[in-house]
């Protein structure tokens, strides 16, 4: 009887380890879904003030369950179709944050190493925006000219005539007028500066401290680049929708 039952007693010791190992492949596999639920959704409330819109966040196949106790991520991509820059509306951003450490203090909500985006601003977009900003009714279409880099703005049914350049200049996008006219004549000034207005306010204000490094007049519209480097990132104005990391 004793020869027949060791055999069976060691039979089931490769059976317990594998079991063991399950045992902890299973844990592990959980331990990273929640914490890259978590961060995700700590990264979005942190970023999202920034971005003024609904963001999605990428973490990529870094391994998140340890950067959830150090609050350090070596990078971060996100995503937005609806971001407003100052009182632009509609415009699409693919940004990658680099070297974030997500521990606060009473001043600050972390910090960042560096980041850089795409930008996308289609016409839509910026007629969408001069309506927002009550020029809409008088501004009836707006196309793009990839060839003269410059924008065109249909006055009061394309009787009248805007056209303006948006430029890099330095670590700012400046908005020249290149033509404004009726028939020939020139329409108001206050018209046209009001447009330029809205155009130059909403290719300034950027996130996390990025500046412009290029821009390029499409066939949709523009497209922009943007970089930045170390950037601290302000408390949550409204710290009861903060997340901790």
């Amino acid at each position: 009887m004793s020869q027949s039952t060791a055999p069976r007693r060691r039979s089931r010791v490769p059976l317990i380890a594998i079991s063991v190992v399950v045992v902890l492949i299973v844990a592990l596999v959980g331990g990273e879904l929640y914490a890259r639920n978590r961060v995700e959704n700590c990264l979005t409330t942190q970023f999202e003030s920034e971005l003024g819109s609904q963001i999605d966040v990428g973490l990529g196949l870094q391994p998140v369950l340890f950067s959830l106790a150090t609050k350090k991520f070596s990078s971060v991509d996100i995503s937005s179709d609806d971001t407003k820059f100052g009182p632009a509306q509609d415009m699409q951003v693919q940004a990658t944050i680099d070297d974030v450490d997500l521990t606060g203090s009473d001043t600050s909500s972390g910090q960042i190493g560096s980041s850089t985006a795409d930008v996308t601003w289609s016409t839509e977009g910026i007629l969408a925006t001069l309506q927002a900003q009550g020029v809409g009714g008088i501004v009836s279409g707006v196309t793009s000219d990839p060839g003269a880099g410059t924008l065109n703005f249909g006055i009061v049914g394309g009787l009248a005539q805007l056209t303006v350049k948006p430029v890099v200049q330095g670590d700012a996008i400046v908005v020249e007028t290149v033509d404004a006219s009726i028939l020939g004549i020139g329409i108001p000034t206050d018209l046209a500066d009001s447009v330029v207005t809205i155009l130059t306010d909403s290719l300034q204000a950027y996130p996390l401290g990025m500046t412009p490094d290029a821009l390029e007049v499409t066939d949709t519209g523009i497209h922009m680049t943007l970089s930045g480097g170390q950037y601290t990132i302000p408390v949550a104005q409204d710290s009861s929708q903060q997340i901790s990391c």
